[in-house]
């Protein structure tokens, strides 16, 4: 019974569907690549599950950006900055696991660190060479960046557009940062000729295959621990501070903890999703911290439907397939359409393509007719 009511709270009707397609994604996306013939429609070329798996990645980073946004009401212009330190965690490990098979066969230091006439390994890259203590830090750093930012900037009681402001400050501030060769992060060019991620090849088949399997499951497990947290009592008390903070301070709350929980937990999983996307797309450099990517991610928000969760995932996936079509054909057109749209959603559709297909369902359903008997009581 416990259960059944757990997961009736984890799982609303749009959770199933959202869960049962990446399931059925996970597991049927990989079959038909490796069993469909190659001229087949069935069979889903290399390039396409990269692709794929990168925009699973960017709905993992929407459904974090949601949890803080939808829910508490902060709207973060920096969360680009903890998919960017996931991302550079794992680029590390696998820069790492080059080795001697770099340009200049140094066993201990990454090719860019030789150029720039690097005598040792400098003390942030020790134990990269372990994928638990990758792995770890994909979640340690930008969790502890982001607890760090809210326990000054929530204690400090800084809300609304300020807020906003200072979020895209602290991105910006970073990606300067990493831009400089002395950082010891590869500059300019970042970490890119990747060739192992646990002993397999980063560029075989099976291997992005896999990966793009863990993205899936990933957003899954993203999309159940938010629904978790926003479902719970401590969810109730998030959404109060959204709604009406003062009044929820007044009742006792203590808002900056629950802000800081939230936050942290949201940048935890923006680093997994940094964290995924690096190995499939092949590189990670300061480009990765822009605050227009940070913005491009609130807008996913916007069109999939704030405060659903599922919709901020679905929003980050057309959003993005939107993108390639049109920086393919009709490259020069893509930002004016990406404006565009935003307008669009927030002045027709404020709710978001989720909320609207909700806000349809009473009008669709057929009037329920009470029987006499329930007429006179």
């Amino acid at each position: 019974m416990i259960g059944t009511e757990m997961t009736q709270r984890l799982l609303d009707r749009n959770g199933l569907v959202f869960v049962g397609l990446l399931l059925a994604a996970a597991i049927l996306v990989p079959l038909l690549a490796l069993v469909a013939p190659a001229g087949s429609l069935l069979h889903m070329p290399p390039y396409v599950v990269a692709l794929i798996g990168k925009y699973l990645c960017f709905a993992l980073l929407a459904l974090s950006l949601d949890l803080v946004w939808g829910y508490c009401g902060i709207l973060s212009l920096g969360h680009g900055a903890f998919f960017a330190l996931g991302g550079y965690a794992m680029g590390m490990y696998l820069m790492r696991q080059i080795g001697s098979r770099g340009v200049y066969a140094n066993p201990d230091l990454p090719d860019f660190m030789v150029f720039l006439n690097w005598k040792s390994l400098p003390l942030t890259w020790w134990g990269f060479s372990s994928f638990p203590y990758a792995a770890v830090m994909a979640l340690l750093a930008p969790g502890l960046l982001a607890f760090a930012f809210g326990w000054f900037a929530f204690r400090s009681r800084v809300t609304g557009v300020y807020l906003s402001i200072i979020t895209q400050a602290m991105t910006y501030a970073l990606q300067l940062a990493f831009f400089r060769n002395d950082m010891g992060f590869g500059g300019n060019n970042g970490l890119t000729d990747f060739k192992d991620i646990l002993g397999f090849n980063v560029q075989a088949e099976s291997t992005r295959l896999a990966l793009f399997s863990l993205s899936a499951l990933a957003l899954i497990a993203g999309y159940l621990i938010a629904r978790g947290i926003v479902t719970s009592k401590f969810g109730k008390v998030v959404i109060a501070i959204r709604d009406a903070e003062s009044r929820t301070r007044f009742l006792g709350y203590r808002v900056e903890t629950y802000k800081i929980v939230v936050f942290t937990v949201s940048a935890m999983m923006a680093g997994v999703a940094g964290a995924l996307y690096v190995p499939q797309v092949g590189i990670i450099n300061p480009g990765e911290f822009a605050p227009i990517n940070s913005i491009e991610a609130v807008i996913w928000v916007s069109v999939g439907g704030r405060g659903t969760l599922a919709g901020a995932a679905l929003g980050a996936l057309l959003v993005n397939f939107a993108k390639t079509w049109f920086t393919d054909a009709l490259p020069e057109l893509w930002l004016f359409a990406l404006g565009l749209l935003f307008i669009v959603v927030t002045v027709f559709m404020p709710k978001g393509i989720l909320g609207l297909l909700d806000s349809m369902k009473p009008l669709r359903s057929p009037p329920v007719i009470a029987s006499p008997t329930e007429a006179k009581q």
